[in-house]
């Protein structure tokens, strides 16, 4: 008779962990969705770096598309195509678009990994997401690093001036899609660290059976 409100103790506890575990489970899916969304704006939008007031040309660079401005005219001149690796201005600019790329490519795969839920172990799923973050991460982390790189093409000298050089901008300043990136890496290291820990959750849960093997045993 005794054990009787430790079982009960025990079986809100257990409801308690599971909805919990549930709430944040939701949460971090709501959040990849939302990552996945801004990793693909950071690849597709062309404003990793731009003009100032004091460049010679108007214009803006993206990883692999880039407009500048023409000193007679000035109308926008826009080149560049994923498809067409010889239309991006740069080495440098190619390899981080592959790298941006593949970890935007990666955080697709973790979205796609929900439906995995129907059919797999919940921890098995979330560890799958969380390397697969990481590994996006990590990508990103790369693609951010090499892209200034290729800040001395001829392009972007001709947009920012003679003085810039391989990391060094000159007269250009970094637009919105270039810090987009970079936190976007906090934002899949945070992803990638919550589904580690949904994932071993995961493997705390008490059986769906203890209710069951506690009254018999009462």
């Amino acid at each position: 008779m005794d054990l009787l409100p430790a079982l009960e103790a025990a079986k809100i506890y257990h409801t308690n962990y599971v909805r919990n575990s549930r709430a944040i489970g939701v949460m971090w899916a709501v959040f990849t969705i939302c990552f996945v969304i801004i990793t693909v704006v950071v690849f597709i939008q062309p404003y990793w770096i731009g003009d100032s007031v004091n460049t010679p040309q108007a214009g803006y660079f993206g990883l692999f598309h880039y407009c500048i401005g023409n000193a007679l005219t000035s109308e926008l001149t826009c080149k560049g195509s994923v498809l067409d690796f010889a239309s991006i201005p740069s080495p440098a600019f190619r390899t981080a678009m592959f790298f941006v790329g593949t970890s935007m490519l990666l955080i697709v795969g973790t979205m796609v990994c929900f439906s995995l839920f129907f059919f797999c172990n919940a921890g098995n799923v979330y560890r799958i997401c969380a390397w697969m973050q990481l590994a996006s991460a990590v990508l990103m982390v790369m693609g951010c690093m090499i892209y200034p790189d290729g800040w001395d093409s001829p392009e972007v000298k001709r947009m920012c001036g003679q003085r810039t050089d391989k990391y060094s901008l000159g007269n250009c300043t970094v637009r919105w899609a270039y810090i987009l990136a970079i936190i976007s890496i906090l934002d899949a290291l945070l992803l990638a660290f919550l589904s580690f820990t949904l994932g071993n959750r995961q493997d705390k849960l008490l059986p769906d059976d203890f209710e069951v093997e506690g009254a018999g045993k009462s």
